[in-house]
């Protein structure tokens, strides 16, 4: 892979310990899946792209392609999404609290409120390395 083919850097989650927490099981392959609000704005080509993972402190962990990237309502995903996303004990009402309670935080500071019908994006990635 060229360098010049890396479209972002970022991190999982909201705090160090999550960015910590989710980039390990990333890069031990356990999470393959991630879920978060739909910004219209954003291009649904994202396909294809691929992006380096980085942890708590910013460092890089590896470096993945996404695969798939669907908007649907938060009630519509499914538990084989939430599976995929590999946090917690893996099951849907797990990833449901944990997803609910991170997404009503990141609405309120956006002066909006969530709620179920809300759109969110779905996606599915590989590690690359």
């Amino acid at each position: 892979m060229d360098p010049q083919d890396l479209d972002e850097a970022f991190v999982f989650g909201a705090t160090k310990a999550d960015a910590d927490e989710l980039s390990d099981l990333v890069n031990r392959r356990i999470k393959t899946a991630t879920t978060s609000i739909y910004v219209p704005t954003e291009s649904s080509s994202q396909v294809g792209k691929y992006c380096i993972v980085l942890d708590g402190d910013l460092n890089p962990v590896c470096v993945i392609q996404n695969k798939v990237y669907e908007v649907m309502p938060f009630k519509q995903v499914s538990q084989g999404h939430a599976y995929h996303e590999g946090e917690g004990d893996r099951s849907y009402k797990y990833w449901y609290k944990v997803h609910w309670d991170f997404f009503t935080r990141e609405c309120k500071e956006r002066k909006q409120i969530f709620n179920e019908n809300m759109n969110v994006v779905c996606e599915v990635f590989t590690k690359i390395e």
